[in-house]
């Protein structure tokens, strides 16, 4: 039995719990994906009003879930040059980050704020989503990228990943 509670209390006493985490963390390399970052409580016991999520480098295509009561921004950049942007269409803008805001998260309570986006051709990399989540009192920033040889878990302030996996064995491509 005490076996039992020990690891029940471990479960639900780690680090990682208290992070803001993306669910799912893995996704299909050049696929639309659709993930949801979960704020699982507020600054020190004040409540969340606003949550802004940067978006990797040459994010391309990129929708916020709606949520009532909550205003969403979407801040966009001008790349170089035009890119494909699906559907035969071309784009010379990424999205740089999303902000909601507008609402407020009780400390005691959580939420998923989710994006459909679609993803690099890129198998094998980690895309990170740097978020930064203001409160009524303080903000945290949920930043931190772990470095050659450090885990995820280990950092204080880890920033959510999208692993970006390559097709499943045995699938068919079409050109």
């Amino acid at each position: 039995m005490f076996r039992f509670l020990l690891v029940a209390a471990c479960l639900f006493a780690g680090p990682a719990f208290a992070h803001v985490t993306a669910n799912p963390d893995k996704g299909m390399a050049g696929k639309y994906f659709e993930t949801g970052f979960r704020v699982s409580h507020g600054c020190e016991g004040s409540d969340t009003i606003s949550v802004s999520i940067k978006l990797p480098k040459g994010m391309i295509t990129a929708k916020p879930q709606y949520k009532p009561g909550w205003t969403v921004e979407v801040k966009k950049s001008k790349l170089d040059k035009p890119v494909p942007a699906g559907h035969g269409k071309m784009t010379d803008e990424q999205i740089d980050e999303v902000i909601w805001s507008g609402n407020k998260l009780p400390d005691s309570q959580y939420d998923t704020f989710g994006l459909l986006m679609k993803l690099p051709e890129k198998a094998g990399e980690t895309l990170w989503f740097p978020i930064t989540q203001t409160c009524e009192s303080g903000k945290l920033e949920w930043v931190e990228i772990p470095a050659a040889g450090q885990q995820w878990h280990d950092l204080k302030a880890p920033a959510p990943f999208v692993k970006l996996e390559g097709a499943p064995l045995g699938s068919v491509h079409k050109h």
